[in-house]
């Protein structure tokens, strides 16, 4: 497992050479999965030690030291938060995708992630939830392990991607 920013759109440039017609996803279904360099080596396609790039333009080199660059590696993924509101009400969202074997041509941790339906659900779950732009990331589909689990714990606000014929409660059915 690792945590990633999902609040990174793959640049249309991007799209176009390396996703398009070659991976059955529309741009709005991709997105960077990005960290500064906290994943795995087991779970990266190539990686190395190198220096945080934001933070050595601010401090230099000496302190930034250490971390672990590279493309995560191409398979199956499992987005997923569980979160306490301040009323110490219980949300959750799981959603079911892969990372693609595509260069993301950036730095730190990161992977092109394509999950069906992802920027009605971005609109619709994350944003209007209020849930944080980081999201944890399993190297598997267990979405049905992870709702069953939540499901045995009591959450009753257990969020998933919904295909294009059924709205959102928030979406507007006229459009």
């Amino acid at each position: 497992v690792t945590l990633l920013d999902i609040n990174n759109s793959v640049p249309a440039d991007l799209y176009k050479q390396d996703i398009e017609g070659k991976f059955p996803y529309k741009l709005t279904d991709t997105f960077m999965g990005f960290h500064c360099g906290n994943t795995s080596s087991l779970c990266m396609k190539n990686c190395s030690i190198k220096y945080q790039l934001i933070q050595a333009r601010l401090m230099g080199k000496d302190i930034t030291k250490g971390t672990l660059e590279g493309q995560i590696a191409p398979g199956d993924a499992t987005m997923f938060r569980l979160q306490s509101s301040a009323d110490a009400k219980l949300a959750s969202y799981i959603a079911e995708g892969r990372f693609l074997d595509v260069d993301p041509c950036s730095f730190g941790s990161i992977g092109v992630v394509a999950i069906p339906g992802f920027a009605r659900f971005y609109r619709h779950v994350l944003v209007q939830k209020r849930f944080p732009h980081h999201g944890a990331f399993g190297f598997a589909k267990c979405g049905g392990i992870l709702f069953e689990s939540l499901k045995l714990l009591g959450v009753e606000d257990v969020s998933a991607p919904l295909p294009a014929t059924a709205l959102y409660p928030s979406e507007n059915p006229f459009g």
